[in-house]
């Protein structure tokens, strides 16, 4: 079934590859300039975990039924009107957006067959938050010597009156830091799949 969007197509989003965090930074603020959902019904979803490695299938850059080992990834996740759960992964082989079910099946899977170092903890930050607080001088793609791993993003960097740099915060699974909130995935599946929006933002 064809999902309705509420960011431009897939080949019509800002993106940059390995800059997953102001991609999907790009899309909230998308989402708030052209007005095409409630702000408050979106998440920012950092996906990580104490060591920095977590899997994710259906990523384009993997190779048939591997995984891609990450040491973050960032999606968006749009909570609509009964409870329907859209995920908005930009570096995803599957649809754009596509169903949150088909998500956890078929890209975050389950943890339980997985090397306890690999499990995986999501990060949650309400939208709004994100682009109110979220900062990003791109100084964790820079080699030693000032060049860069990967080529950044065309417009200048994020930042806030109070930040030019904390990634490390959404990035951290440490509840006391930062924003938003951390769950395992079971317990980011239950309260997304089965809850209701309205327990979701609480």
């Amino acid at each position: 079934m064809e999902e309705t969007r509420i960011t431009p197509s897939r080949e019509n989003c800002d993106y940059t590859s390995c800059y997953c965090e102001e991609n999907v930074w790009r899309l909230c603020e998308s989402v708030k300039t052209e007005r095409t959902a409630p702000l408050e019904e979106l998440f920012v979803i950092f996906v990580s975990n104490q060591n920095r490695m977590v899997p994710l299938w259906k990523q384009k850059s993997g190779r048939g039924d591997q995984p891609v080992i990450w040491d973050y990834h960032v999606i968006l996740l749009h909570v609509g009107p009964q409870n329907r759960s859209l995920v908005y992964d930009l570096d995803s082989a599957l649809s754009f957006p596509c169903s949150l079910e088909l998500y956890a099946t078929q890209a975050l899977r389950s943890d339980r067959q997985i090397n306890p170092a690999y499990h995986r903890c999501l990060r949650v930050v309400p939208a709004d938050s994100f682009l109110l607080n979220f900062a990003s001088d791109r100084s964790h793609m820079k080699n030693p010597d000032g060049t860069w791993k990967m080529p950044p993003p065309p417009y200048p960097p994020i930042h806030t009156a109070e930040a030019q740099m904390n990634l490390d915060d959404f990035i951290s699974m440490d509840p006391q830091v930062g924003w938003g909130q951390v769950y395992n995935l079971d317990q980011f599946l239950h309260r997304f799949l089965l809850d209701s929006p309205t327990a979701a933002s609480s």
